[in-house]
C-alpha cells in the first residue's frame, strides 16, 4: 500500500456555488473525507479508534487554492501524514485534476483525544507507533503551514448565531467545517461576485456545542485580509481564522 492516498471526487452541481464553482467547505468535507479514508486503510482510522475510545480531532487547517473545480469536474484528493509527534500529527493533501492540473494544497494538524476525558492522548501508543512507517518527508507541500492569527481586543462583532442540530458531528461538537461556513458567510455575494478566496485558515480552540451561541469578531488585516474570532457564549475562544481573497 502506498504512503500516500489518492480518492477521486467531483464538484457536485448541489456543492457549488453562484459561480459553479465548488464551496470551500465542501472541498474541506472533501479533505477530511481523505484523510479518514487514508488512516482507516492503514490501521488508524476513526471507525477503529472509537472502538478503544478514541477519536481523531482537527487541530488546524489551511487551504490554499489556485483555483476551485469547477461542476461536474472530476478531481484526486492526495493526502499523506508529514510528521508525528506524541499527541499531534501534520497532515498534507494535494488537490490534482485527472489531467495533473493542481488546483491547490492543505496542511492540517490533528490531535487524539480520549472521547472520554477529552483530552489529548499518546499517538504512539496506536499498535505500537505504527503511524511513523506512513510518514511521507519528501513529497512538496509548497504552501505556508501559518501560524497563529493574531487580534487586538478591538475587533469588531458582526455577528452571533444559534447553533442547531445540523451543526453537529460525530464527536458531539460543532462541525470542524462548519465553522468554515458560517466564517464565509460573514461577507454577501455582492462581496463574492467581486472576489474569490485565495487562502483559508483555522485554528481550533475549544469545543463548542448544540445550543451555543456563537459571536463572530472580525479585523481587517489589509484590503485582502481579514482575521476572525469565533467565542461562545460563555466568553470561551473557539477558533480564529484568517482569510485572504484575491
Amino acid at each position: 500500500m502506498d504512503k500516500v492516498g489518492c480518492y477521486e471526487f467531483m464538484a457536485e452541481p448541489f456543492h457549488c456555488d453562484f459561480s459553479g464553482r465548488l464551496f470551500m467547505g465542501h472541498l474541506g468535507n472533501h479533505m477530511l473525507n481523505a484523510a479518514d479514508f487514508h488512516s482507516s486503510a492503514r490501521g488508524f482510522g476513526m471507525k477503529y479508534l472509537m472502538t478503544i475510545k478514541r477519536s481523531w480531532v482537527l487541530s488546524r487547517l489551511a487551504i490554499e487554492m489556485q483555483e476551485m473545480p469547477t461542476q461536474y469536474t472530476k478531481f484526486n484528493v492526495e493526502t499523506w501524514v508529514e510528521s508525528a509527534m506524541r499527541y499531534f500529527t501534520s497532515r498534507n493533501f494535494a488537490v490534482v485534476g485527472d489531467d495533473g492540473k493542481v488546483y491547490g494544497y492543505g496542511r492540517s494538524i490533528w490531535a487524539m483525544i480520549d472521547t472520554e476525558s477529552r483530552q489529548p492522548t499518546d499517538i504512539y501508543a496506536i499498535d505500537n507507533g505504527a503511524i511513523n512507517q506512513w510518514i511521507v518527508n519528501d513529497k512538496e507541500c509548497p504552501i505556508d503551514k501559518g501560524g497563529r492569527v493574531k487580534m487586538s481586543d478591538d475587533a469588531k462583532l458582526v455577528r452571533t448565531i444559534d447553533t442547531y442540530y445540523n451543526d453537529v458531528d460525530i464527536n458531539g461538537h460543532i462541525n470542524s467545517v462548519k465553522y468554515i461556513e458560517h466564517v464565509l458567510d460573514l461577507w454577501d455575494m455582492a462581496w463574492y461576485k467581486e472576489h474569490g478566496i485565495k487562502r483559508f485558515e483555522i485554528a481550533y480552540v475549544a469545543e463548542a456545542h448544540a445550543g451555543d451561541k456563537l459571536s463572530f469578531y472580525m479585523e481587517e488585516e489589509n484590503a485582502s485580509t481579514f482575521n476572525v474570532r469565533i467565542v461562545r457564549g460563555d466568553g470561551t475562544e473557539c477558533c480564529r481564522s484568517k482569510i485572504v481573497f484575491y
